[in-house]
């Protein structure tokens, strides 16, 4: 899981969100994708994988993908690099 490899990182202190949320005629709808959630998900439905780090006095970052689940597992929509850059 996320909140696993980003603790496995030494982050996981910094990663105080749920994971993602259900997508479809508003843009934050159910399924909430968190440890407490006990639902399933279902074909069909479109969801948000967006694990973030905030890291205090210097700020965060998010990565987003779109995701259709399927039958046999999901389908990322998402079709932006994720490639790293660094900012002055």
């Amino acid at each position: 899981s996320a909140r696993r490899i980003i603790a496995g990182e030494g982050y996981g202190q910094y990663f105080g969100h749920s994971l993602g949320h259900g997508v479809g005629l508003e843009i934050h709808e159910p399924p909430r994708l968190a440890e407490k959630n006990e639902k399933s998900l279902q074909k069909g439905m479109m969801v948000t994988v967006e694990p973030g780090i905030y890291l205090p006095d210097w700020g965060g970052v998010r990565i987003e993908d779109l995701v259709l689940v399927s039958e046999d597992g999901c389908q990322i929509l998402s079709q932006a690099p994720k490639t790293f850059f660094e900012l002055d």
